[in-house]
């Protein structure tokens, strides 16, 4: 047998910068540390060890490994394994290199269907409108409704698990329930192209789900929020003017303008022009991304008057921090009026000008930023309708100022419903 030329106690005692031979290709590597200055201190080297080898006239090193982690006997073993490679012409390096990445691969199918959609979530939501819209998919997505798949392989998830978790919500929850499947069918389209899961999608509705649950009518699915009538609004107005605070000037100010909570919640001084009574609501804080400008009465531009100067014009408690989005709904519960949402105010609005005003539809659709839904429509009509949409809004903030009574149409000054 071979004389081997290293011993554990010399590598242990050797100090010196340098290679020393263990024998057919084996090294012990002994470095300096990197400094600016050349140092003496043979204390503070670092040892590895190296396997040397020569394949297709191409000489390579091999590193095997830290002398504080790998002993000589096993570098000794590693060395032979590769060794038995080259009698098969394969090079260590690459075999090794295959090998880690098979094993890397095996680790990421084991990904777990919670890491797969907090990724999702992670990797879309750039492309998201608000802070919102990615709650809502970690909440859904999250133990409250996942948790029988939450700790998963992702490569595991079948039709049967996508059914449990379906199943206890979907005729109790049918809006949740949809969107939950939605979502799942989006993560798992994920994951299929990320490589972590093969075969056809367990989530998918057609022709697969649509088959095994109950089709959900519209009608189960929508909520409505929760409305006033609109007969009502002067008198709820009234009300409302009596209460303190910013939560209430922009509740006001939200039913006046027909807009949304997060719309007015965040709305900046400098979107104003309060001489010419127009609120230009940037796109990217619109829910149909398309830039809107509010025509203001002169209520709604007497309360931004009186808001105090500041970053946002509706401040909240916190210094810097707009008015919470929760506020206005917190404001209506404490009027008692649990039966309220804030956006159900638009829905007033679009009532009263259904019942009581003859201003064409797409007028009130435009008031309220609704997008169009036919394309040739929408080729046509590339305006936004605002002379009109001023002359709706004063006569809406009217109706919301004077005490309740009987709906009262408000007739045309102008001849023809479209002169408007």
């Amino acid at each position: 047998m071979r004389k081997r030329r290293l011993s554990a106690k010399a590598v242990e005692k050797q100090r010196q910068p340098g290679y020393y031979a263990d024998g057919e290709g084996l090294y012990l590597q002994v470095t300096a540390p990197r400094t600016k200055r050349p140092s003496h201190d043979t204390r503070k080297v670092s040892k590895s060890w190296i396997f040397r080898y020569q394949l297709n006239g191409r000489s390579r090193e091999m590193g095997l490994g830290a002398v504080n982690a790998i002993s000589l006997a096993e570098a000794r073993r590693k060395a032979q394994a590769a060794r038995a490679l080259l009698v098969d012409r394969i090079d260590p390096i690459d075999a090794r290199n295959a090998q880690r990445a098979a094993e890397a691969l095996d680790r990421a199918r084991t990904i777990t269907f919670a890491d797969c959609a907090s990724r999702y979530v992670e990797a879309h939501r750039a492309g998201w409108r608000n802070a919102k819209h990615q709650y809502q998919w970690k909440q859904t997505l999250g133990d409250a409704y996942c948790a029988p798949i939450a700790s998963l392989p992702v490569s595991d998830i079948d039709t049967g698990l996508v059914l449990k978790v379906l199943e206890p919500i979907w005729t109790e929850k049918p809006e949740t329930a949809t969107r939950l499947r939605a979502r799942l069918e989006r993560v798992l389209d994920w994951a299929t192209t990320r490589g972590y899961r093969k075969g056809a999608n367990p989530a998918r509705w057609r022709g697969h789900l649509s088959t095994l649950l109950p089709a959900l009518k519209k009608r189960q699915r929508v909520r409505h929020h929760p409305a006033l009538p609109y007969e009502q609004i002067g008198q709820f107005i009234a009300e409302l003017r009596k209460q303190g605070g910013t939560a209430a000037r922009a509740l006001e100010f939200t039913i006046l303008a027909a807009a949304r909570t997060g719309e007015v919640v965040n709305a900046t001084p400098d979107e104003f022009d309060l001489d010419k009574g127009v609120w230009t609501v940037p796109a990217g804080r619109m829910k149909g991304g398309v830039e809107h400008r509010v025509p203001l009465p002169p209520r709604a531009v007497e309360i931004v008057r009186a808001q105090p100067e500041g970053v946002y014009v509706f401040p909240g408690g916190k210094g810097g921090r707009p008015l919470s989005n929760m506020a206005m709904l917190a404001l209506l519960r404490r009027m008692g009026r649990e039966d309220l949402t804030v956006h159900g105010f638009r829905s007033s609005f679009r009532d009263w000008a259904a019942e009581c005003t003859t201003y064409p539809h797409q007028v009130c659709e435009k008031a309220l930023a609704h997008a169009v839904s036919d394309a040739t429509e929408a080729a046509y009509r590339r305006g936004d309708l605002f002379e009109k949409r001023r002359r709706l809004m004063a006569e809406w903030a009217t109706h919301c100022g004077r005490p309740a009574k009987a709906a009262k149409v408000v007739a045309l000054k102008t001849a023809g419903n479209m002169s408007r």
